[in-house]
């Protein structure tokens, strides 16, 4: 029985029972190891359903706190909705310890590596933007993804900086470029499942002499339009992890992986690579949707080994894109990676990643036939 009649309609607790069974199935599909969109879609909105649930459960306990064992069956699930959600989304509040400790030497010009990563989206012409935040964080490296022959063109005038190019312009909005201040040594641009889903290895020698690599990945995210699951996307991040954890020494993996933080894949790649996330006890750092504040996600993402240390993390402002650009700075500081975490895979995890590259690369092969 309702508290007031007077207070709420039945439409409003027809509303209230929509929500909770929205937020119930948001925080309960995501644990099912299904690979279809309709499934892997509900990794994405974790902080969106922790608030939805607040809301429901405050809802609840003023208006229909009366409602018996359903009332109190209700607010049990709300409840473990909040605490799931919440357990998903504390590493990456400013409570959690930080995985990526703070670099303390001071100036480290010489040892220290700098990324801005922007997803430029396609159809966006607004280069001056990108061009303006490029210069004000004078960053080492450049990595532009969805880039096609029209941002190549845009942004040609800072290759005066960046003498070291890779281009891929394309116009299936997975085009990528690299510009870089450091030298190259290595390159190659790898197509590692699909013939038009371009990924880049590299080297890169620091101002200090040292050499270290890098990773850069755009794969297909799990939807309609782009793909109906997420089995190469998987493959391809864990493909990556499992070949960047065989280098020695320094070792960074940038770009737009599609898939946030702390879903299922991104925590697999974290423990096949054992490679940090200068995010962990930081915050979030979401990147996507630029325009829409209440629906925004981290998808751009930088993990690197254990032999850097963090100087700088910061999301930039708009640049008219879908995305906001990334700007990380990291100093390179062998000899302290033993004060970091490092993760070595065990017999379970390798297995998991063994079957989903595998399951990648059976739908790859299905697709391309």
């Amino acid at each position: 029985m309702l508290l007031n009649n007077s207070y709420f309609s039945y439409a409003g607790f027809i509303i209230f029972g929509i929500i909770t069974f929205i937020v119930v199935c948001a925080t309960v599909l995501p644990f099912f190891h299904f690979k279809q969109w309709y499934f892997r879609i509900f990794d994405y909105p974790r902080l969106q359903t922790f608030f939805m649930a607040i809301a429901a459960f405050a809802w609840y306990a003023i208006f229909y706190f009366r409602m018996g064992k359903p009332g109190l069956l209700i607010l049990v699930l709300l409840f473990g909705v909040i605490l799931v959600q919440a357990f998903k989304a504390f590493p990456y509040t400013p409570f959690a310890p930080k995985q990526v400790l703070q670099s303390e030497i001071q100036n480290p010009d010489s040892t220290a590596i700098s990324l801005f990563i922007c997803n430029v989206l396609q159809s966006n012409e607004q280069y001056e933007k990108v061009i303006e935040q490029i210069n004000s964080c004078g960053a080492d490296i450049v990595i532009t993804t969805e880039s096609n022959q029209r941002w190549q063109d845009g942004l040609k005038r800072i290759e005066k900086d960046y003498p070291n190019v890779v281009s891929i312009p394309q116009d299936n909005s997975y085009g990528m470029h690299l510009y870089s201040k450091l030298p190259l040594k290595n390159t190659e641009v790898r197509y590692l499942l699909e013939p038009n889903i371009p990924s880049i290895r590299t080297a890169l020698q620091l101002r200090s002499g040292s050499w270290v690599h890098l990773f850069i990945v755009h794969p297909r995210p799990p939807f309609p339009t782009e793909d109906e699951d997420s089995k190469e996307r998987d493959a391809e991040i864990l493909l990556v992890a499992k070949e960047a954890r065989k280098i020695e020494g320094g070792v960074i993996v940038a770009g737009d992986f599609n898939d946030v933080a702390w879903s299922e894949t991104s925590e697999l790649f974290q423990e096949v690579s054992g490679f940090l996330d200068p995010r962990r006890g930081r915050g979030f750092y979401n990147t996507f949707h630029a325009g829409y504040p209440v629906f925004r996600w981290p998808l751009d993402h930088i993990f690197h080994s254990s032999e850097f240390k963090l100087l700088k993390i910061q999301r930039m402002s708009k640049v008219g894109s879908d995305h906001f650009p990334m700007f990380v700075k990291l100093n390179y500081e062998p000899e302290g990676k033993n004060n970091q975490p490092e993760v070595a895979p065990d017999e379970e995890t390798e297995e998991r990643a063994n079957e989903a590259i595998q399951e990648g690369k059976e739908d790859a092969k299905d697709n391309n036939d």
